[in-house]
């Protein structure tokens, strides 16, 4: 089984920043895409930026130039710096990972969410 927390988020003051980070742990092989997710209340949950094994990132056009989105596989782990922060990205992040056995079955798995609040 693998395992998901998440640590960071809270609450700031519309233009300030928040880093979150999500850590795997349990029997891992490799993992592929890691990604963030955000949902807002009343929402649907939407991909806020993703991460490639390779170090290929992609992001939602309204976090392009104000989030970044890393990884450290030798600790398993992936992080998103939000920077400038606008009450619209008040919601719930997801960490989410892609994992691969030896046997090249995948996997997903979701971190239980952390709350980020950004007042205006």
């Amino acid at each position: 089984q693998v395992q998901l927390v998440e640590s960071g988020g809270g609450l700031v003051q519309a233009g300030g920043s928040l880093g979150l980070s999500c850590a795997a742990s349990g029997t891992i092989a490799s993992i592929n895409t890691m990604a963030w997710y955000h949902q807002g209340p009343g929402k649907q949950r939407e991909l806020v930026a993703s991460i490639t094994s390779g170090g290929i990132t992609n992001y939602a056009d309204s976090v392009k130039g104000r989030f970044t989105i890393s990884r450290d596989n030798t600790k398993n782990t992936v992080y998103l710096q939000m920077n400038s922060l606008k009450p619209e990205d008040t919601a719930v992040y997801y960490c989410n990972i892609e994992t691969q056995n030896l046997l090249r079955f995948k996997r997903t798995y979701w971190g239980q969410g952390t709350q980020v609040t950004v007042s205006s």
